[in-house]
This record gives C-alpha cells, structure tokens and sequence, in this order.
C-alpha cells in the first residue's frame, strides 16, 4: 500500500537523522579537541582501517540512546561497533570513541563491547580493538566494575578468544589506563602510536598513591613501551600509518577450515530475487496504533530476502500460522521459520473447520516448527526466524488441543538448536511467541529489526486493558471509584509507557537487537551475517532432549 511506503520511508528518514547525530558523538568541540591532539576519531579511524568500496556493518549504533542524560548522554556508548572487510577479511572492530567522555567506559560500554566480543566468539571472527578510552566511568563504577557481565568480562573474554584461536589485535591511539590497559596486552599482538599512553596509574596518581613525579611518556609512553618493557609490538608515528600497518598485519593471518553449512554457487545478478526489496516498505504500516491491524502474507517478505524467490516449503497445508521451508541466501542454504499474518482456514483433529488468527501460534504450527528445526540441525542447516507474532493461542480450545505441550516442543528445539540462528524482527514480537521464535535469550547469533519491530510481554492495547481493570479493582477495595474518564486517562498513560517501551530504538539502546535496519537490506544484513557464521567450522552434536510427546 502506498501510504504504508510513505509512512515507512518518513519513519526511516526519522531513524537516520537519530543516526546521524548518534554518529557524531561527543560534538563538533570534541571532535576538534581529538584532531588538535593529532588524533582520528574513532569513525574517521574505522573508514581508514576497512578496504576501500566495502561496507561497514554497524552493530550496536542505539546502545544508550536516551540513557544518561544526568551525564550529557553517551552517544552509542562511546564505542563503535561492527563488522567490516579488512585486507579482504570479514573482522570485528571495536573502536573507543573519546569525544564521548574521553573514551570512558559506561555500563552499557561495556555490555556492547561484550556483545561484540560474543558475536566474535560464537563466529570465530578475528578482532581489532582501535583503543583510545580513559577507563571506568568513574561516577558509574558500581555499575561498571564487579559483575560478571561487566568491565572485567572483558579481559576474560580476551583471554578465552585467544585459547580458540581467534585473532585479536590491538592499536593504541590514546590513552589507555587503569584496568582498561590488560585488554591489549591480553591480545595476540599491540600496536602503539606516538604520543599514546598505557599504564596502570597515570601521573597524578602515581604521585598521589606513591608520592613520585614522572611525565605520561616516561609511565607508559610508546617508546618506552617498545624500548624497555617490551610491551608493545610495533611503535607508530600516527594514526594513519598505524592502521596501515594493521592493514598490513591483518593480511597475513591464516585461514581457517570453515564451516560444514552448503553453499552453492552464486551469481549476485543471476541469482538475485525476482522481486525488489523496497516493496517491502509497503507491507506494514509503521504507526503502532495501527500496528495490530497489519496483515500481509509473510511469503511476500520470505520472496525478496531468498535466491532467484525459490522457497521449499516444508508442510505448507498443515499449521499454516507458522511458514517454514528451505532456501537460499547468497548461495548459502538456509532453513527459514516465519510468521503468517493473514488468518488461514485449518481444519482441526476433530473435523472442525476453523479459521487461524494470523501472528498466533497454534499448537498444529508449534508442532511443525519444532520438527522443521529438528530437521535444520539434522542436515547441518541454519536457520533464520522472522518474527510477527502475537504470541501462542489461548482458550479452552487451545489449551484442549495441547498446546501448552505443543509450545514447549517448539521453545525446546530453539533452545537445544546447534546451528546458526538468525533473528529478524519484522513487526511485533510478543510473550512465549518472542521466545519461541528465537528472541535473544536463545542465542541466536545476530539479531536484527525493521523499524516496525516492537516486543514485550503483550501489546500495549493487552497491557493497558489488564493494568487499568487489576488498578480499577484495587482501588474499588480501599472503597474509591474511578470516573469513566479517570479510566481512559489511565490507560492512556500505561499505553504511552508500553509504547515507548516496546520501540525497538528502546531495545537498541540497551543492546536487545543488534541493529536496526532498512527492511530493503534484509537479505544484505542476513547474508553478512551468515559468512559471519561460516567461519566457525565447529557445529556442537544436536540433542534435543526430552521432547514433550
């Protein structure tokens, strides 16, 4: 429909100028003040460091979006994430952004550069760490230091990542102190420009703690590091003949036997799908007081994402509600699960014919879903979810037909699944159905969203009616009566709560998804995500455990 292309175009509009001010961090001042100290920022760094005409994947750009505004904010968390082409290698880079705070490291830093490291780990993807961060957030510490997924998570994941094999190497372009000064040394090799710093105690606190007097550069500058300690490995003058160096170093690392998924020969021309991309753009509208009324045939979004439109359908007369088939993505074979959003006719056990809401999971779908997913690991495939889904059917007819037992055999395969999952949240993703489809608690290894994309435990029309009736109910028992108008007032405010909430730039900003993206570059983001996934030659034995029968 061309009013839902419109709106939907003016919400991408919206979410690239968000993007855009995101992508200047700390302002046009603190952008100066780093090219002052002959220092790139960490963007200008990350566009000198990829291959020339390539694309780099942002992951992570809404972490902290409206978080921290007591502090000035913390524009994408003061670190730049994501993956991109290095002397032809698929990396990740994480890279400090000191215009915010000096590189300093919040809460959600830290969450985002272990998010990274996770993808990195689960993928066997080799890393580069662009250091340039003045430490802990010293106002936020306790929220920084102690916890297993905090700070020193870091280090440890260092550390692990080196005992797999992956590929890790740092460039210091700043400062680098305190705790923060084990990450590089912690890596396969370090690199140092001139002028950097890296010690445990900077001046003013070596002469605080011990009393003694020395210059930054006399601490833990690059030529003392690379004369004397022997800490670094190679001393630069600057900042761009340090990334060319990394460049340099980058291309001799050895390849890996990769992983055991098929991948056919692909022609990006010949092979393309038949239909383009940006007619996505027209199937959901993207208000979300109208989001519960869209309904399009998800085989529509399943044709623009997958080679020359060809999808395998697997059991496409049986628990229509879920869609589930084969496929290929830029030559790779993939298993795709997906929700229906038109309603379809089904016949039940007992004859009954019935019609199927479209976005719920009946126990017919759950079932099939589950056996598709035994049937991915089997064959050593992996598998995409694109979720619109309202969450599992409810009712005495629902509840007599299993399907308590049927969601379970579903959230079992996901959980036990051993192959790559992908997520792409395309409209709404509410209660078990999120979890069922893969959501982030199931490891998938990427999670994207369209801007349309919104979850929580319901919707917020479902939340807002319970809330008011259980608020209504307490009130009515210490003896007062809400007004009619006082009741829609309530409710409208729990709605606005939950609306906000569920925005998927809310579950970006705290590292919920990995990005949120233009539904047009669907198949570009999940076929990355795949070569991603393909270097990692390990796949864990599938056991699916006890499946509820």
């Amino acid at each position: 429909m061309k009013q839902h292309s419109s709106a939907m175009l003016a919400r991408l509009a919206e979410l690239r100028l968000e993007e855009g001010a995101i992508r200047e961090g700390g302002g046009k001042k603190s952008i100066e003040a780093q090219h002052t100290k002959k220092r790139l920022t960490a963007r200008e760094r990350v566009s000198l460091l990829l291959d020339a005409g390539t694309e780099f994947v942002e992951l992570g750009l809404f972490a902290a979006f409206g978080m921290y505004e007591e502090w000035g904010g913390a524009p994408s968390a003061g670190v730049v994430t994501g993956l991109g082409r290095v002397s032809g290698r698929l990396c990740m880079i994480i890279a400090n952004d000191a215009t915010v705070k000096a590189g300093a490291f919040f809460p959600m830093t830290a969450k985002k550069v272990l998010r990274a490291q996770t993808i990195a780990m689960e993928n066997r993807i080799p890393t580069l760490y662009l250091v340039d961060s003045a430490g802990v957030f010293l106002p936020l510490q306790e929220d920084v230091f102690p916890d297993q997924d905090d700070f020193g998570r870091i280090f440890r994941n260092n550390a692990v990542m080196s005992a797999m094999g992956i590929p890790q190497i740092t460039a210091i372009m700043g400062m680098c102190v305190a705790g923060g000064a084990y990450l590089p040394v912690m890596t396969d090799t370090v690199l140092m420009t001139e002028g950097s710093g890296l010690f445990l105690a900077g001046p003013a606190l070596v002469q605080a703690a011990i009393g003694q007097k020395y210059s930054a550069e006399e601490l833990g500058g690059a030529a003392m590091h690379a004369e004397i300690s022997g800490t670094v490995d190679f001393k630069e003058p600057n900042d761009h003949l340090c990334l060319a160096r990394l460049r340099s170093l980058v291309a001799k690392i050895g390849q890996r036997p990769g992983a055991p998924f098929a991948r056919a020969a692909f022609d990006a021309k010949v092979d393309a799908p038949k239909y383009a991309a940006e007619d996505l753009y027209a199937l959901l509208d993207p208000d979300p007081a109208r989001a519960a009324v869209n309904s399009y045939d998800m085989h529509e979004v399943i044709a623009r994402i997958v080679d020359r439109s060809e999808f395998d359908e697997y059991r496409p007369e049986y628990g229509r509600t879920v869609i589930c088939g084969y496929a290929h993505i830029g030559g790779f074979a993939v298993g795709i699960v997906a929700n229906q959003k038109i309603s379809q006719p089904q016949t039940s056990h007992t004859g009954e014919k019935r019609v199927e809401f479209g976005g719920v999971i009946y126990a017919e779908s759950a079932e099939k879903a589950a056996r598709f997913i035994l049937d991915c690991n089997q064959n050593l495939v992996p598998l995409i979810f694109l979720h619109d889904v309202n969450g599992f059917m409810v009712g005495r007819d629902a509840e007599w037909s299993g399907i308590i037992r049927a969601g379970a055999k579903m959230v079992t395969a996901v959980s036990n699944s051993t192959v790559p999952k992908i997520t792409v949240i395309v409209g709404g993703s509410f209660g078990a159905g999120h979890y069922a489809m893969c959501g982030k608690a199931y490891d998938p290894r990427f999670v994207f969203a369209w801007p349309t994309a919104r979850y929580a435990v319901m919707s917020g029309a479902s939340a807002a009616s319970t809330l008011v009736e259980i608020k209504v109910r307490q009130l009515e028992r210490g003896g007062r009566k809400l007004s009619d108008e006082e009741k829609k007032e309530l409710e409208a405010s729990i709605r606005a709560t939950y609306e906000e909430q569920s925005d998927c730039r809310y579950a970006a900003a705290r590292l919920w998804i990995d990005a949120v993206i233009d539904p047009a570059k669907t198949r570009d983001m999940i076929l990355t995500a795949l070569e991603a996934a393909a270097l990692n030659p390990e796949v864990a034995k599938f056991n699916p455990g006890i499946l509820q029968t």
